[in-house]
Order: structure tokens, then sequence, then C-alpha cells
């Protein structure tokens, strides 16, 4: 397991939202380009970029500064945020990001990501997932889908995707710890790879995802940006 930081933008800058909520914002600098070579610097194996505005709106706005980003650091970039389409998810893609990360359309079009699939491959393909008691939330986390995430996973999988990023709204951005039983039924519910997201606020919770075995990597950032962890510890792939 190892750590993935995360960029979250919004008009422009590096913030963190507490549950998904844009009213409940918090930045941490106006540079991102700057961000992004912090994590770099400390050979981060993966990075995370949310444009906030296509969450919300489903119309990206800070796509020319996620393709510099991705164009300029050497680790691999994952994108979401607003990917509701295979000509948007194709756009980023000739970017220089390496995987784009389907959210909502999963829940409104399964077959979509089946199609995404077959056009680029299993490994640039990520699905988000992320629930509410067990029930996935879609435009930015306010509408509940009617899919359990269980489910969704499931079919997921049988239209080819082999890596799911589940999170627990409830948890993000709260620094309360991870939902590791809900995690682990992610696991058991989907065959391919699981990165887990949202609540991790030190190196105890980073300590007990990877003890509860299965989950490939873990997002990180509030904690990272407020030295609730070291930096270094996206150098790491046990803990």
């Amino acid at each position: 397991m190892f750590v993935i930081p995360s960029i979250d933008l919004m008009a422009g800058e590096v913030v963190r939202l507490a549950q998904g909520k844009a009213t409940e914002k918090k930045v941490y600098s106006k540079d991102p380009m700057a961000m992004a070579r912090r994590w770099e610097k400390v050979d981060g194996k993966v990075l995370h970029l949310v444009d906030l505005e296509g969450a919300f709106e489903g119309q990206m706005g800070n796509l020319e500064m996620i393709g510099q980003i991705a164009r300029s650091v050497k680790m691999p970039c994952q994108v979401g945020g607003g990917i509701r389409d295979l000509a948007v998810a194709e756009k980023i893609l000739k970017t220089g990001a390496q995987r784009v990360i389907f959210g909502s359309v999963a829940c409104d079009s399964p077959e979509t990501i089946d199609e995404a699939v077959k056009k680029f491959g299993p490994e640039r393909v990520v699905v988000g997932i992320d629930a509410r008691d067990g029930v996935v939330e879609t435009r930015g986390w306010t509408k509940p889908s009617g899919w359990k995430a269980v489910d969704l996973a499931a079919r997921m999988a049988q239209g080819g995707v082999n890596r799911i990023i589940y999170t627990d709204v409830v948890r993000d951005g709260m620094m309360t710890g991870p939902n590791i039983p809900a995690v682990q039924e992610m696991i058991r519910a989907f065959p391919g790879n699981v990165i887990s997201s949202g609540g991790i606020s030190g190196l105890k919770d980073l300590q007990a995802l990877d003890k509860s075995g299965g989950v490939e990597g873990v997002i990180v950032g509030r904690a990272l940006y407020e030295g609730a962890m070291e930096d270094e510890v996206c150098r790491l792939s046990t803990f």
C-alpha cells in the first residue's frame, strides 16, 4: 500500500473541502504547480488531481492547470471531477495524464464505462465510488444515486474496470479516520485494485489500513497539508 497525495483544485487554488461541501473550503495554496513539485520531490508514486468545478457543475474549470501539472511532473497523474463522457476523458489523457476517474456517469450510464475501458484500456480508467452509509452519491456528493456501493463496484468489474477509488464522504476532509469496515466490504465486492480515500488523520490510520490488507493505495490530502504526517510518507509502500 502506498500514499497518493491529492491536489483538489477550485478556481485555480489548492483547496480541501469538509465532507465535499463547497461552503466548507480551506485554501492551502494559490500555486498548484508548486504543490505538485512538492509531492514529486518526496517521490510520490501517483498524483491525484481533482477539478472541483467539474465535480459540482459537470464542466471542468481547471483543465489547463491540470494539463500543465501532468506534463511537468514525472509521477503518473490520475484526474477526476466532472468527467462524464469519453470526449472529455480523451482530452484529459491527451494532456499527459495517465488515468481518468469517472464518477457520476458510472451510476447514470454504466455502459459508458464499459466503452471507456474498451477505448482507453483498463489501466487508464478508474471509477470513483463515493458513498454515504453505503449508498453512492453523485454530482459532487449532492445527489444520492440509489446504487449501493458494493453493487456498483460489482457492475464495474463486469465491464472490465480493474481499479476503483472508494471514498466515505462522511469522513472525507474530516481527519476522523477511515471507514475500515466499509473499505473491507468493498475489497470483498471488487476483484480488482481498491484505493481508499477519506478520513486519514495520521500514520496510525495508514497502519490500520495497511494491516487490514487488500488496499492498493490511500489518497491523502488534509493530513499532509496540515502537517499531521511528514511529506516523506509518500516514499513508503508499507506502514
